[in-house]
């Protein structure tokens, strides 16, 4: 946990990075669908602000209850494609909840983030866990936009 200050400073810097990422896509690219089953780029976008409410109230339970039991996140009981939101609010969106999650995080020391929870799909799961967990969703969802945009077919990665 020596890396929490970097973490933090990660999550900072990625409302940024997506804004910039998603506003230099021409428009006509975000609603493209690449494959059976595959998200388009808006529907990425939305995904990101989507689960931003739901992380932050995971972060304030693991820093406030002992050892909270956790539920897998699924926003429908089927399968299925992330209602699509418009660009500007979802990345207004996304930016206004990591603000929140920051404020949290940046005022609790080292003992909190070693606070654990159950999660069924997971075999650890702390606060430091979530923290770093929520960066790398936040880096792949931003890999798969860029994929999407310029990887040509033959070279995209099929998802199944």
């Amino acid at each position: 946990m020596d890396d929490i200050k970097e973490l933090l400073t990660g999550l900072g810097l990625t409302p940024k990075l997506l804004t910039a990422l998603v506003q230099g896509i021409p428009a006509e690219r975000l609603d493209l669908r690449r494959g059976e089953g595959s998200w388009t780029i808006a529907e990425h976008v939305s995904h990101l602000a989507e689960v931003q409410p739901m992380l932050l109230g995971r972060l304030h339970r693991l820093a406030t209850e002992d050892h909270p039991v956790f539920v897998p996140f699924l926003p429908t009981d089927e399968p299925s494609t992330p209602f699509r939101q418009d660009m500007t609010v979802a990345l207004e969106q996304f930016a206004t909840y990591r603000t929140r999650q920051l404020e949290l995080l940046e005022q609790l020391d080292q003992a909190v983030f070693a606070k654990a929870g159950s999660h069924p799909e997971y075999d650890s799961y702390t606060l430091y866990i979530l923290t770093r967990h929520i960066l790398m969703h936040d880096h792949w969802h931003m890999y798969r936009i860029e994929e999407l945009w310029l990887t040509k077919d033959q070279y995209l990665t099929a998802l199944s």
